[in-house]
């Protein structure tokens, strides 16, 4: 489906147990597959992660039900087209827009399940972004962000709203971080980091001043969300 854009104010995001038929049905494929994919990127570890199912926009909240899994799970049904089509992908990302106009976006690093793709940081969430009952996106973007940039909440100020892009088979928190430096610098920043770290999970920072700057290494959540952003 074409991406649709709701914004938000409030993310009511409940952890909730359940069995995912996809998950136990198709165990023996889904190990088979994980193992072919750890033999080509070594790095990538089988870790819980939260999926969503039940999603609704309505009156500035965006409603859903979160359940645990395993990473294995998630990658197959990702790589196989989305063959369950009553979960999705839900998470956050900081989109970093320095003081310039630039939007600052991530290129994955080669060891991970995302080799080679351009989008801002973010992650698929997992157990250490539950608080009690409740899936924290803000908590997860800001993990990620640091984990990924270096960059902590001192560093940005974030919008009191979400833009959630909804495909189908994934919906992408987007909160729009204010850097108060130019594109060239928060670049050169996050770079300086990444050059620090032994495996960063990010390879360089692209910077998008406008449409034109797009390209098809960004998946089509991203660019449907800049666009929008550059028409307003």
């Amino acid at each position: 489906m074409s991406p649709v854009i709701h914004r938000v104010t409030t993310l009511d995001l409940r952890v909730r147990p359940w069995s995912w038929p996809f998950a136990t049905e198709r165990r023996a494929e889904i190990d088979v597959h994980f193992a072919a994919e750890q033999r080509k990127r070594p790095g990538i570890w089988n870790g819980r992660v939260l999926l969503g199912r039940n999603p609704d926009f309505a009156g500035g909240r965006f409603s859903a039900d979160c359940f645990e899994t395993d990473f294995a799970s998630f990658l197959a049904w990702r790589d196989w087209g989305f063959p369950d089509n009553n979960v999705f992908n839900g998470f956050g990302m900081g989109a970093l827009l320095s003081s310039d106009g630039a939007f600052a976006l991530g290129e994955m690093g080669q060891h991970t399940s995302n080799a080679g793709r351009i989008y801002f940081p973010s992650g698929t969430p997992d157990l250490d972004d539950v608080r009690g009952e409740t899936l924290d996106i803000a908590g997860s973007v800001a993990r990620e962000l640091e984990e990924e940039t270096g960059l902590t909440p001192s560093d940005y100020r974030a919008e009191p709203y979400w833009d959630c892009v909804f495909t189908g088979a994934a919906v992408a928190a987007m909160q729009i971080l204010h850097v108060d430096m130019t594109g060239e610098a928060l670049r050169a920043r996050i770079e300086a980091n990444l050059a620090r770290q032994q495996q960063p999970e990010l390879t360089k920072i692209h910077l998008v001043r406008h449409a034109g700057e797009l390209n098809a290494a960004m998946p089509r959540f991203v660019t449907a969300y800049i666009e929008q952003q550059f028409s307003v």
